[in-house]
């Protein structure tokens, strides 16, 4: 200890300082050690705890509900689910403004409902033509072109449009807990996989940025494409006016099974429209999740669920009770709705 020689200071007071500098060093340790928290915008409770206990189940080696990474799939609905969907589905707000946007090159449509009636703010108009007029306004706006135009026009929208209640980009209003959920799955070794009964080829050309989730791992309904050869040339795929898949409700579990090809062990939805999926997600074997997502928040989103025209909660909701599926509250279970900034 000759580095020591020479020092004036009381024995007394150096060592009550080494010993004040190892309880600063092991403080310092025991932060740093600390995990950070896996879902930041999810309060504690109990619909956090039933993610992270089972993902901690499935992915401890050589415990009895170890899950290989190749069979960790996580299947999500997208409206409702991923981002808010009301007072209306963002498609549908897609295709109204697509109307407007394509108005001049059909001066018919100032005749014709229901797109005279949509041109006019006439929402009574375009209600009366019921499901026939949806479908004649979805068939004006999302045929009739290839299938890079189709993006174009939907990228272009997600750039300019905003919602009527938030005045922010339809993209911004994504669920921030949803996203860190699917980001804590896929550092746990999950693949995770949107099915939704939207239009498939609506949700590609922007989930990627959004999401992380790239296209190929969109499952969407889908209208009929067929491959022509363009007037300059060269090959192009045509989106034709006939439907080719709907995936919602019990279609979901078909499209599953057509474009996955193996049975989720971890699905989130909202609503009625997600219950198949929920049921053959958890009637597979070994550990099993089923969540929902209950909006309950009128303030800082929407609260709706049995009587709502759109994301109606119902038969879903009385399963998850019976079956012990997670529910999540939006209002208790969520610190946080829609990320801060106004942009993804």
């Amino acid at each position: 200890m000759s580095e020591w020689r020479g020092l004036t200071m009381p024995r007394r007071f150096a060592l009550g300082t080494l010993i004040a500098l190892s309880i600063t060093v092991l403080r310092a340790g025991s932060i740093s050690a600390q995990a950070p928290d896996p879902l930041p915008s999810w309060n504690d409770g109990a619909a956090k705890t039933a993610i992270t206990d089972f993902v901690g189940r499935i992915t401890k080696e050589g415990g009895p509900d170890f899950v290989p990474p190749a069979e960790r799939i996580a299947t999500f609905d997208n409206d409702g689910t991923l981002w808010c969907e009301q007072p209306f589905y963002f498609q549908l707000a897609f295709a109204h403004d697509q109307v407007k946007t394509l108005a001049p090159k059909h001066p018919e449509w100032k005749t014709q409902q229901p797109f005279k009636g949509l041109l006019a703010g006439d929402k009574q108009a375009v209600a009366a033509a019921g499901e026939k007029g949806l479908l004649q306004i979805m068939a004006a706006t999302h045929t009739g072109m290839t299938t890079e135009a189709f993006s174009k026009s939907v990228l272009e929208w997600i750039a300019s449009a905003r919602h009527p209640k938030f005045d922010r980009p339809y993209n911004s209003l994504v669920y921030q807990p949803m996203l860190d959920l699917m980001a804590y799955l896929r550092t746990n070794g999950f693949k995770t996989f949107i099915v939704s009964g939207g239009g498939v080829e609506f949700m590609r050309p922007w989930v990627e940025k959004t999401y992380g989730i790239p296209p190929e791992q969109v499952v969407g309904s889908s209208g009929v494409v067929k491959f022509e050869m363009g007037s300059d040339g060269k090959p192009e795929l045509m989106k034709i006016a006939k439907v080719e898949f709907i995936d919602d409700g019990p279609g979901k579990p078909v499209g599953i099974n057509r474009f996955i090809g193996r049975r989720p062990i971890f699905a989130f939805g909202n609503s009625d429209g997600d219950l198949q999926m929920l049921q053959w997600t958890t009637s597979g074997q070994g550990p099993r999740f089923a969540g929902i997502v209950h909006h309950t928040d009128a303030e800082r989103e929407y609260a709706y669920d049995r009587q709502s025209k759109i994301g109606k909660l119902d038969k879903a909701w009385d399963e998850a009770k019976a079956k012990g599926w997670t529910v999540v509250d939006m209002k208790q279970d969520w610190k946080s709705v829609f990320p801060d900034k106004g942009g993804n």
